[in-house]
């Protein structure tokens, strides 16, 4: 499947999952395990480019330490998931906050270059 079709996906999922409460766990797992694997895929796969190349060590370090703290975020995003399983009803405000905290990295995400999966 596409990166864009995924993305729509993960983002109708946050959607749904802001109006039922039920979704919530299967929202945080599943967007939190895309974040994961896509960071870590770029990390891999695609090199630093456009401003992070040519400006010295700082950018280079810091494309991989955004790529990096994505994918640990990712991972506690899942964990979360798998946590407020346990109790839907009292963690149901915390697992919403994480869910709408994460759409900062899936953005950071997409703009570094998960489009360039595309092709």
């Amino acid at each position: 499947m596409e990166f864009m079709a995924v993305l729509v996906n993960i983002l109708a999922l946050i959607s749904e999952a802001c109006r039922n409460a039920e979704k919530l766990p299967a929202a945080l797992i599943s967007c939190g395990v895309v974040e994961a694997a896509v960071a870590i895929s770029l990390a891999a796969f695609k090199a630093p480019g456009g401003v992070f190349e040519h400006h010295g060590k700082a950018p280079f370090y810091l494309y991989y330490g955004i790529l990096v703290g994505v994918a640990v975020f990712g991972f506690a995003e899942a964990w979360a998931g798998f946590w407020v399983t346990g109790d839907l009803t009292g963690r149901r405000a915390v697992g919403k906050t994480i869910l709408w905290v994460s759409i900062l990295p899936l953005v950071l995400v997409a703009a570094l270059g998960g489009f360039v999966f595309m092709r």
